[in-house]
C-alpha cells in the first residue's frame, strides 16, 4: 500500500508527466505533512482531540517516511496540537516529498529522467503492491467527488488534506468545483482525525497567504 505522501505527489503529477500541479511548496509542505500524521494515525501510533496531539504507541513502524515524526511526537514533554505538529513537520517536506518519488520509481510506478518524472504504466493502475493492483488516485478521488462512490477511508483523508491545501483548484476546473462541493462537505464529516489535521492545514495556509498580502501592502509605494 502506498503512503499518503506518495499518492499526494502522484495526485499533483500530470497526466501527461514530467511536470506537477502549479500548486505552492507551502501547500504541498502542509499536505506532505498531513498525510504523514495520518499514516501515524491509521497505523494506530498516534491520536488527538481538540487541544493536543500525541503518540498513544510510540513502537517504530519500520517505515523511515513516518518513524522520524512519531519518535519526535513521543519524546515531546509539552502538549501540542495537530496544528503545531503539521507546521513542525512541514518544515521536513523536501525530505519527505523526495523520499515519496524515489519510492514511486523503486516500485515502477514513475520513472525518473533528468528532473522530471514519468508515469511508467498508461493503465491507470499501480503495479501489483501487496497482492492487489491499485486504481490510480486521481481516477478513484474524481469518482468519488464527480460521482456517487462512496469513498474509501484513505480516499477520505487524500481529499481531506488535498481540499485544504487548495490542490483541487488546480486539478479541477470551475464547473468540477462545483459540482464537487457537496461531496467536499459530505468527506469532511467522515473522519474526525482527519478534520483535525485537515484543519490546522486550513488555518496555516489562510495565516500564511494573510501575511503575504500584508508584507506586500507594507512594501507597496505609498500613495500621495
Amino acid at each position: 500500500m502506498l503512503r499518503f505522501a506518495e499518492e499526494i505527489m502522484l495526485l499533483l503529477l500530470d497526466d501527461d508527466g514530467g511536470g506537477f500541479a502549479r500548486v505552492s511548496d507551502r501547500a504541498v509542505g502542509y499536505a506532505l505533512a498531513g498525510g504523514v500524521l495520518m499514516d501515524l494515525a491509521l497505523a494506530d501510533r498516534i491520536d488527538t482531540d481538540l487541544h493536543r496531539l500525541m503518540a498513544v504507541d510510540a513502537k517504530s513502524t519500520g517505515d523511515d517516511l513516518l518513524d522520524p515524526t512519531l519518535a519526535e511526537i513521543a519524546a515531546s514533554e509539552t502538549n501540542r496540537n495537530a496544528r503545531f505538529w503539521v507546521e513542525h513537520v512541514a518544515k521536513q517536506a523536501p525530505r519527505i516529498r523526495d523520499a515519496a518519488l524515489a519510492r514511486l520509481v523503486e516500485r515502477g510506478i514513475l520513472e525518473r529522467r533528468s528532473a522530471t518524472f514519468l508515469w511508467v504504466f498508461r493503465s491507470r493502475r499501480y503495479p501489483v503492491l501487496d497482492g492487489t493492483a491499485e486504481r490510480e488516485v486521481k481516477l478513484r478521488i474524481l469518482d468519488v467527488l464527480l460521482g456517487d462512490d462512496l469513498p474509501a477511508p484513505r480516499d477520505i483523508v487524500i481529499i481531506c488534506l488535498a481540499d485544504a491545501c487548495g490542490i483541487f483548484h488546480e486539478l479541477l476546473d470551475a464547473s468540477q468545483l462545483e459540482r464537487a462541493r457537496p461531496r467536499f462537505e459530505l468527506v469532511r464529516k467522515m473522519d474526525l482525525i482527519g478534520q483535525a489535521v485537515s484543519q490546522a492545514v486550513a488555518d496555516l495556509d489562510h495565516e500564511a497567504q494573510a501575511r503575504m498580502e500584508y508584507l506586500i501592502e507594507q512594501s507597496a509605494p505609498s500613495r500621495g
